[in-house]
């Protein structure tokens, strides 16, 4: 054998090799745990509100909506992870979306929430809200679509699109072991966020917690249940919006 036909065989199996790896990647994800106590506690409470799934999206509508939130889930997490939390916001009249993504990865379709406003023009007022990676997402569409938006919710996310001049109400939601969002970055690219932001910080909550797929490599050991933090960050969208 050649030293060309050599090194072709050897560029093919690199080849191979790495579409197989982003294959493995791109299909990979963490799985709603539909079965879990937090899952079941808040989406059979009272005032159940039933999601529907249309293409890409996952709706939750109340009978009379006050606002729209479209959510954005965090990286490689399936969509049907955040129904919990999405059921306690609609519970209080808040009209929910959640995007689903490709490859369940928000960087594929970061402009997702524009889709979901035109679909629904009987919401005049619009809210994003994002998890990790889908927090980053919605803060990019946010930045370039300000005009379309009241607000923007964070959870266990920064920034890193200049929103300082948007005329937006914002909200960082995180929690204290959360072992996973970049801590340094957060406080970083806080000055990204507009000037009157709020944050909020769950004792105890971590990062995998807002949503319902288990635990998170890397992640902190919470000290509340998944039912409590999921409780909470709803109550605080919930203050937020309302006011």
């Amino acid at each position: 054998m050649n030293k060309t036909k050599k090194t072709l065989i050897s560029v093919a199996a690199v080849i191979v090799a790495l579409v197989v790896i982003c294959t493995a990647y791109l299909t990979s994800y963490s799985k709603a745990n539909i079965t879990s106590s937090a899952f079941m506690a808040i989406n059979y409470g009272e005032n159940y509100i039933r999601p529907h799934r249309l293409e890409n999206q996952i709706v939750l509508a109340p009978e009379e909506a006050k606002a729209g939130l479209i959510f954005y889930p965090g990286g490689k997490v399936e969509a049907d992870a955040y129904i919990p939390l999405m059921i306690a916001c609609a519970q209080q009249d808040i009209f929910c979306v959640i995007a689903e993504m490709p490859f369940y990865l928000a960087v594929f379709d970061k402009d997702a929430a524009g889709n979901i406003i035109n679909e629904y023009p009987e919401i005049e007022s619009w809210y994003i809200a994002g998890h990790s990676l889908g927090g980053s997402m919605a803060a990019s569409y946010a930045a370039e679509n300000a005009d379309s938006l009241d607000g923007i919710i964070l959870l266990g996310a920064y920034s890193t699109a200049d929103l300082s001049d948007a005329e937006l109400e914002a909200l960082s939601i995180y929690g204290s072991v959360d072992g996973v969002m970049n801590k340094k970055n957060y406080n970083k690219y806080k000055t990204n966020l507009p000037e009157n932001y709020s944050e909020y910080v769950i004792e105890g909550g971590n990062h995998a917690f807002y949503g319902v797929y288990g635990t998170q490599r890397g992640d902190g050991k919470a000290t509340v249940t998944n039912e409590e933090q999921i409780k909470i960050t709803a109550q605080k969208i919930i203050e937020f919006i309302n006011k």
